[in-house]
């Protein structure tokens, strides 16, 4: 209604400007009758408020003239439950957000106008209040600056006491919804890079400064979970586990980023004290669970789970301090020689990174010192008990399934030389990307260098491993990966006689694997899956250190394939692709290892070929599909039983063009005699054709369920809207009408399939060149 008054007049100009105004301040109460019509208002004011900040200095002086930041103030208080709060929150973070001259938001901030919003008793409690308020925060917080922040805190003396705009906003720091979080972190980091020294002080201070503590302890409870899934009493499905894995593993990196993004604000206070909670909530115990290999301890996280934690806070926060509080720690145990040079190292600037971990364990120890099982341990440097972790004694490892112990060793080499695998690898994978951290000081970077990492029992220990775990492929891609980056450490190239004799049998192993699946149900599909496998092995080798995600590991010790058993056709292809990989990656080992050059020099022959006979025409029968029309030709008369059809009179051939084979069935046209039209095709590998010892008319058939470029099995063979008519899933039975035509069917079935396979086996061949086992067996292991 009073806007139809008003429409003849520029809705931007003073005039109406003010007229909207004063419509405002009329208001006397806000309650559900009125509701629509202050929101229209407050709509207006708002578009002609960024308006006039543009463009019309006169608009902005009328709206500091009328105070209409206090009119926003005045309708919150005179609000009567008519939900008035979330709009009015809305409109204020659209004009802030939209408000450019300094001036404008000196204005607004000025006169505890943001504050008496910001400390006003709104009510939370449902409703979709709080995404509002915190916008509004956050909308408020992207104005601040040197010159605006004094608006907005409370200061007595020189210090301040209080502020608004922080204090509120972490109230919902701990809020479920992603939104919500995000904005109070962008919050957050606004007020850090714009803050002095005053605002610092205040930051780094109980209460608010608990925040940065709660943010640690939030990720310790993110890593409990982690293990939790990691090490799943109840054998919860490997994939469901995985993908809980991922969540989980997402959410800390988001959280391990931020605090990242805090440190970078470069304020020795706020860095000082992010660093000092993550050593002492999660640094600090992630290193006695470490080492304290006790079922019985207070740290619920696994030495799986703190290897993973210590690797990632190295790769997204890293820094001279979190990097060598952490060698220094892992490595001390090392050997009285390490201890005693690093001290003498200490006369150069070198550090006694472990002081602050000593101190930690003897306060841990001491408050948990009735304990009966407690183990007590030399005491090195006056520390007491705290040789529990730290001393030289060799560290007893839980026992493993397949062995008696782990091998016993000190520190960090407990784990280097585990007998456990996925220990074995996320270890190393710390210890390499110490290796090439430049926070690192020059002395422990040289004993990880030149001391740790070119122990050549490492890579005999990781030839070993890969050796009693070469039926699983991905694992050895990652021990491969490992391999490679510990090698240029070493002196040698695995040149000596055990290693290199070890790998040889290895090498030989794998070819005998794949020689195998030649005659398997899936040799078919071995040239192209050793494109793919050869492209996916060559890029997890290429990984950087810093680019591995640590996650890797647990992931490994989730998913250790499980077998299928039987002769299913699922099991089947796990069978070949695990061959494949594992050929491969040990291909490409012998390559980095044993060759003088490198990886990307020898590219091998992956091209599709071109035709066998170099000729475009193919028969039809080689090119038909479900439905075409072909000839019937020399195919075999003979029955089959359709589950829902009864009996049918059908044609058979099998026919093998290249790597594809397959066996067509079909019915004669109802008009061409001579024509036939395909009802059902299965490929010619796996069918394993075999005469019925009782009935010598009959001929078995397996048919493979799974279809490897889904992932499923197959929902029948023909179209699937006519699966009524497809033969029973798996195994199909040909009738003929004599012996003689049953064994001629047979004969030119295991034909046409020897045919294929020998082409498979050139294919294999012209691709793997001189690494090829087909064409020339005598060079294997060469």
């Amino acid at each position: 209604m009073w806007r139809s008054l008003w429409r003849s007049i520029d809705r931007f100009s003073l005039q109406y400007f003010k007229y909207i105004i004063n419509e405002l301040r009329g208001i006397k109460v806000v309650d559900r009758s009125n509701r629509e019509l202050v929101i229209d208002i407050l709509q207006s004011i708002v578009e002609i408020v960024t308006y006039g900040d543009r463009h019309d200095p006169l608009i902005f002086e009328c709206f500091m003239e009328y105070q209409v930041m206090a009119e926003f103030v005045r309708i919150l208080k005179i609000n009567k439950n008519s939900r008035i709060e979330a709009p009015l929150l809305q409109y204020l973070s659209i004009m802030i957000q939209n408000l450019d001259s300094e001036q404008a938001i000196y204005y607004c901030f000025s006169n505890d106008f943001i504050n008496n919003i910001i400390t006003y008793q709104f009510k939370f409690d449902g409703g979709d209040l709080a995404p509002y308020y915190v916008s509004f925060l956050r909308a408020v917080s992207s104005k601040i600056n040197r010159d605006t922040l004094c608006l907005l805190v409370r200061v007595e003396g020189d210090s301040v006491i209080s502020f608004p705009l922080y204090s509120e906003a972490l109230k919902f720091a701990c809020r479920g919804e992603k939104m919500i979080q995000t904005a109070v972190r962008a919050l957050t980091l606004n007020i850090y890079n714009v803050s002095d020294g005053m605002v610092y002080q205040f930051l780094a201070n109980p209460p608010v400064s608990s925040y940065f503590s709660d943010l640690v302890l939030s990720l310790k409870d993110q890593c409990n979970r982690v293990d939790s899934i990691v090490h799943d009493k109840e054998k919860t499905d490997s994939s469901a586990r995985k993908q809980k894995l991922n969540l989980e593993t997402e959410k800390l990196l988001d959280d391990l980023y931020y605090l990242k993004d805090i440190i970078c604000t470069r304020d020795s206070i706020l860095e000082r004290l992010v660093i000092q909670n993550l050593l002492k909530f999660l640094v600090f115990p992630a290193l006695v669970a470490l080492f304290q290999i006790k079922e019985n301890n207070d740290f619920s996280y696994s030495p799986l789970t703190s290897l993973y934690l210590l690797n990632h806070l190295l790769r997204v926060i890293g820094g001279s301090s979190l990097s060598n509080h952490i060698c220094g720690i892992i490595l001390d145990p090392y050997g009285e020689s390490t201890i005693t040079e690093r001290n003498q190292g200490d006369k150069s600037g070198v550090r006694n990174y472990d002081d602050s971990f000593l101190t930690y364990v003897s306060e841990l120890e001491s408050s948990s010192s009735s304990c009966s099982d407690s183990v007590e341990a030399e005491n090195i440097n006056g520390h007491g008990n705290v040789g529990l972790v730290t001393s030289q004694k060799h560290v007893d490892l839980p026992e493993d399934e397949s062995n008696n112990v782990l091998t016993k060793r000190r520190g960090i080499l407990a784990y280097v030389f585990s007998d456990n695998p996925i220990l074995l690898l996320a270890s190393l994978s710390l210890l390499l990307i110490l290796a090439e951290s430049k926070d690192l000081d020059d002395f422990l970077g040289r004993i990880i260098q030149t001391t740790v990492l070119s122990d050549i029992k490492i890579a005999d220990s990781l030839l070993k491993v890969l050796a009693n775990h070469i039926h699983l492929p991905m694992l050895c891609w990652q021990i491969g990966w490992v391999l490679q980056k510990v090698l240029p450490f070493q002196e040698t190239k695995l040149g000596y006689s055990n290693s290199h004799s070890l790998f040889n049998t290895l090498y030989v192993q794998t070819q005998d694997h794949l020689q195998k699946e030649l005659s398997g149900r899936w040799f078919d599909y071995m040239p192209d899956s050793l494109r793919k496998e050869w492209a996916n092995c060559k890029r997890v080798l290429e990984e950087s250190v810093r680019g591995k995600d640590p996650v890797f590991a647990l992931e490994l010790h989730i998913c250790h394939e499980s077998k299928d058993g039987g002769e299913s056709s699922l099991a089947a292809w796990r069978r070949m692709t695990d061959a494949v990989k594992a050929f491969v990656i040990l291909l490409q080992i012998k390559l980095l290892l044993f060759e003088e050059d490198s990886l990307d020099m020898h590219t091998l022959d992956f091209e599709s070929p071109k035709s066998e006979s170099g000729q475009a025409h193919v028969s039809d029968h080689s090119s038909a599909s479900f439905g075409s029309e072909v000839a019937l030709g020399s195919s075999f008369p003979c029955k089959i039983a359709f589950s829902n059809a009864g009996i049918r009179d059908i044609y058979v051939v099998p026919v093998a063009t290249g790597t594809s084979g397959k066996l067509l069935l079909m019915e004669k046209h109802p008009f061409r005699g001579q024509r036939g039209i395909v009802i059902a095709m299965a490929p010619l590998p796996g069918l394993a054709p075999e005469i019925d010892k009782d009935h010598p008319t009959w001929l078995h058939l397996q048919i493979r369920e799974f279809d490897p470029r889904f992932g499923v099995r197959k929902p029948g063979n023909g179209d699937a809207k006519k699966s009524n008519n497809a033969a029973p899933e798996g195994r199909w039975t040909l009738g003929f009408s004599n012996v003689e035509a049953c064994n001629a069917a047979w004969s030119l079935i295991l034909e046409e399939t020897i045919k294929q396979r020998q082409f498979v086996e050139r294919e294999i061949a012209r691709m793997l060149g001189r690494y090829s086992f087909v064409d020339n067996p005598d060079t294997q292991g060469q």
